[in-house]
């Protein structure tokens, strides 16, 4: 596993590198000073990132929204003192884990593979959620595309329905596909 560690306290930052140094299997690169987060996401790929903040700051929340748009990673945060405004807006910019800690870091591992579990998790329900979305859409569109066979036409429901499909197995391509070219081509695309 290769972890990216983002901190502004010294201390806290030799302490961690601590604690993940002696991670199996645990590689370590760190944010070089002045260096963006979603810069150095983007050059060492890492697995997972640490964001160690010595107080919360929202600059550092920019960071973390800009890694989640550009380049999804679990991020997870230590930070010295509660405040649960701030820990709402670090979950909603793409943080899984919020901790509140102090030196030196509790043990790493746990924390790590929950994090990781936790993107994953919410990886799959946005995918799952995407995938629901896109067959509504695609239901609606041949929900238009029959109307307007009836419309037009004057076929019936399932004849309208097996036109669209006999067009779509002479073409090799999906029922969807046929509705959506069948409305562009009638200007009726939108719903």
């Amino acid at each position: 596993m290769h972890v990216l560690l983002a901190d502004d306290d010294a201390v806290r930052a030799v302490a961690l590198m601590r604690v993940l140094a002696a991670v199996p299997g645990l590689t370590l690169s760190r944010l070089q000073s002045g260096q963006l987060l979603a810069d150095a996401v983007a050059v060492h790929a890492p697995d997972v990132v640490i964001v160690d903040m010595a107080r919360p700051d929202r600059d550092a929340l920019d960071g973390v929204r800009r890694v989640t748009e550009a380049n999804p990673r679990p991020i997870v945060m230590f930070v010295d003192q509660d405040d649960p405004d701030f820990m709402e807006a670090a979950i909603s910019a793409g943080v899984c884990s919020y901790n509140v800690a102090g030196v030196p870091p509790p043990d790493m591992r746990p924390i790590l593979r929950a994090a990781i579990a936790l993107f994953r998790r919410h990886k799959e329900a946005q995918d799952e959620l995407r995938t629901v979305q896109n067959r509504l859409e695609e239901r609606g569109m041949v929900d238009r595309a029959k109307a307007l066979l009836i419309r037009e036409r004057r076929m019936t429901e399932p004849d309208a329905y097996r036109w669209l499909r006999r067009r779509a197995m002479a073409s090799g391509r999906r029922i969807p596909e046929i509705a959506r070219d069948l409305l562009h081509d009638s200007g009726k695309a939108q719903p």
